[in-house]
């Protein structure tokens, strides 16, 4: 006894053992491929979809060995038309693939090593800043921080225009000497 094969009209020997399933697969997959091959625009989405509609048929092993030529070919079927369907539902036509055209996306965030390098300066300006002496951190802290005027902090803090200037200077050239060793390049040969 033999069993048609739907996609070429091709003989495939009846099979009696449910063990010989496999065999069946075996001898199947490359024409089913064809078949969906003629039916999908990418070679990729055949063999995909043949795939997919071997491991379906693996439901029906029990079944006669008769059925399953015409059970493969009915699964594959409602396979290309479910993803078809999908793909219209989906509106995949007018999606940009990002894998072709964008591989090289630049991210926003900065690199992993130039965070760590940020939070490394901004520890090492945080110790340099707490070094400061408490009024002229605070004077420095409300002009730079704060945006206040030298006069605003003058009034603010009860103090002179001369003596806020005083304490921004000397915040600055302590925060100079602190920072210096960090703002150095390394020599280069």
């Amino acid at each position: 006894m033999e069993l048609q094969s739907v996609e070429h009209g091709q003989s495939v020997p009846l099979l009696d053992d449910p063990s010989d399933f496999d065999a069946f697969v075996r001898g199947q997959r490359e024409g089913l491929v064809r078949f969906l091959r003629r039916r999908t625009p990418l070679e990729e989405d055949a063999q995909d979809l043949a795939q997919e509609s071997l491991i379906r048929l693996m439901r029906y092993r029990g079944h006669a060995p008769t059925a399953w030529a015409s059970l493969l070919y009915r699964i594959a079927i409602n396979a290309l038309n479910d993803r078809l369907r999908r793909a219209h539902t989906h509106r995949e036509a007018q999606h940009s693939s990002l894998d072709i055209d964008f591989a090289e996306l630049a991210s926003p965030e900065p690199s992993h090593e130039q965070q760590v390098a940020t939070r490394q300066e901004l520890a090492v300006l945080q110790r340099a800043l707490l070094g400061l002496p408490l009024r002229c951190r605070q004077i420095y802290l409300l002009n730079r921080i704060e945006g206040m005027s030298y006069s605003e902090i003058a009034d603010h803090c009860g103090i002179s225009v001369k003596a806020v200037e005083k304490h921004i200077s000397k915040a600055l050239k302590l925060l100079r000497e602190r920072l210096a060793p960090v703002n150095r390049e390394p020599a280069q040969p």
